[in-house]
């Protein structure tokens, strides 16, 4: 049997690229900066799972020194280094297309941090063709923050609330039940349509639920994204005849190219449940690729240093138990899309260093040299599934 697993951390960046000054992240180190947090507070960090299959070592070679709390050590149980982005920009889509073998080399565009951020001619004509009354937001915010804000004047007008962030992104939130998921998702088909021109790579819906300025989003997110240039790892390993099964948000992300299967799930936790199921019934010559999208929509973006550091610690403590449904022939990795420092100024991704820690079986321990691109991760799985090698990469083992 041959199957891989990816397991995303979204945002979870091991320090600063070379060319992270151009991008104002130079310093920039999520991991590093968690773990200095703890350390101030008394209480540094304990990821033990982690740290056996190189986490801390891998952070070593991105950074050249030891996060607080960690410190050299032997007796790893997995292959492990950091992988440097090639794409331009630092946004969702460019990480993960760049893992499964197809760098972005063109530049996306984005909408400028003013008010209002949207050209008066995109929101003029969505509001024609879609007829709602208006629109409110219009500038680069938090999503939390900002359904809380316009919230309660959204439910009472209708007036849908649109805004963008350091992503390529157009963002709509409307209220499920006072405006309507069908409705939002028709807003947000409008609205990927009208964006085409502006090269933007995503328009995500972000419905939410509650009342009186105490709003919450929900699990019915949706992202209608540009698909990736060319075949991806998806794409062979379907071509294959494989299954691959996308768990969170990864289907939208490749706009459902090459995938076979998708799952949802609300949280990190619940990812987590999915990703054992998928260990019991993925067949042979299948990817399943996990997205745990909390470590960067909830504590990354939000600069919560406490709650990412307890989500790193939930996840570790999980790990012995999908490594104990690994059978022969499985290699998983588990490594990021981006830095999302939440310690940093602003609440934009960071451009990091990301992990590679490959694990399984017939792992042999080893320090990885440090690969020049993403597309590493998935020329590695390609080699080890007997698919099609990628365009782009070369396999680390």
């Amino acid at each position: 049997m041959s199957r891989a697993f990816i397991l995303l951390l979204d945002s979870f960046g091991l320090g600063e690229l070379p060319d992270a000054a151009k991008y104002g992240d130079a310093g920039a180190d999520t991991f590093g900066h968690i773990a200095q947090w703890a350390a101030q507070q008394g209480k540094p960090m304990a990821l033990p799972n982690l740290e056996k299959l190189g986490l801390a070592a891998a952070a070593h070679i991105a950074t050249g020194k030891w996060a607080d709390g960690f410190a050299k050590r032997d007796g790893f149980t997995g292959a492990y280094g950091v992988a440097r982005e090639t794409s331009t920009g630092k946004d969702t889509q460019s990480g993960h297309w760049e893992i499964a073998g197809v760098p972005v080399t063109f530049d996306w565009g984005y909408f400028p941090k003013t008010v209002p951020s949207f050209p008066v001619e995109l929101t003029d004509e969505l509001q024609k063709r879609s007829g709602v009354p208006g629109f409110l937001g219009n500038c680069h915010a938090s999503g939390t923050e900002i359904i809380n804000l316009h919230g309660d004047e959204h439910v009472a007008t209708g007036k849908p609330i649109l805004y963008t962030s350091a992503d390529s992104v157009l963002q709509i939130a409307a209220h499920e039940e006072h405006f309507g998921l069908e409705k939002l998702y028709a807003l947000c088909e409008i609205a990927y349509e009208l964006v085409k021109p502006y090269n933007i790579g995503r328009v995500i819906a972000r419905p939410f639920v509650g009342a009186n300025g105490n709003y919450k989003r929900t699990s019915n997110r949706h992202d209608y994204a540009v698909p990736p240039p060319s075949p991806t790892l998806l794409d062979h390993v379907k071509n294959a005849g494989g299954e691959v099964i996308a768990l969170g948000k990864i289907s939208d992300i490749f706009a459902a190219q090459g995938v076979t299967k998708l799952v949802k799930g609300p949280d990190n936790m619940a990812l987590f449940d999915r990703l054992l199921e998928a260990a019991d019934t993925a067949p042979d010559k299948s990817l399943t690729f996990v997205n745990f999208v909390d470590f960067d929509m909830m504590f990354g973006h939000r600069r919560d240093l406490p709650g990412y550091s307890n989500a790193l610690h939930e996840l570790d403590a999980r790990l012995p138990d999908f490594i104990a449904k690994m059978k022969e022939g499985d290699i998983a990795v588990i490594t990021a899309d981006h830095g999302c420092d939440p310690s940093w100024t602003g609440s934009d991704h960071t451009r990091e260093h990301i992990p590679m820690l490959f694990f399984g079986p017939g792992i042999a321990p080893r320090a990885l040299p440090v690969s020049s691109t993403f597309s590493d991760i998935g020329a590695t799985l390609a080699k080890h599934l007997g698919v099609q090698p990628l365009s782009h990469g070369t396999p680390v083992l």
